[in-house]
């Protein structure tokens, strides 16, 4: 089971965005240098799922990558802890959002 989210970068762009499915998931940002920056989910209050959170964020980053997953909130957690494990802490991005409780994956 791979725990990590390995697709490939897509351009964050209007175009790129409207191919992405209206459902529920998480994704993660990438700034210019390919470095993730901000890791979200689309949940149940999102009207499009992943499209309308990406569309709300083009400009804010250079690329993205998503994964359909109907588990959103655990993998989000998920893939936060992981970040924080690799990096000693949360994407830049996400440290501006009122702090998670998150354990730590051994």
């Amino acid at each position: 089971m791979r725990l990590h989210l390995d697709k490939p970068w897509v351009p964050l762009d209007e175009a790129s965005v409207a191919r992405v499915p209206g459902q529920l998931g998480v994704y993660q940002l990438a700034d210019d240098d390919g470095n993730v920056c901000y890791i979200g989910f689309a949940g149940g209050r999102s009207l499009f799922g992943l499209r309308s959170e990406l569309a709300a964020r083009v400009g804010a980053a250079r690329a993205f990558r998503y994964e359909v997953n109907m588990q959103y909130q655990t993998r989000y957690r998920e893939l936060l802890m992981l970040h924080r494990g690799a990096h000693g802490e949360l994407p830049i991005l996400n440290q501006a959002e009122p702090p998670l409780r998150l354990g730590r994956l051994g």
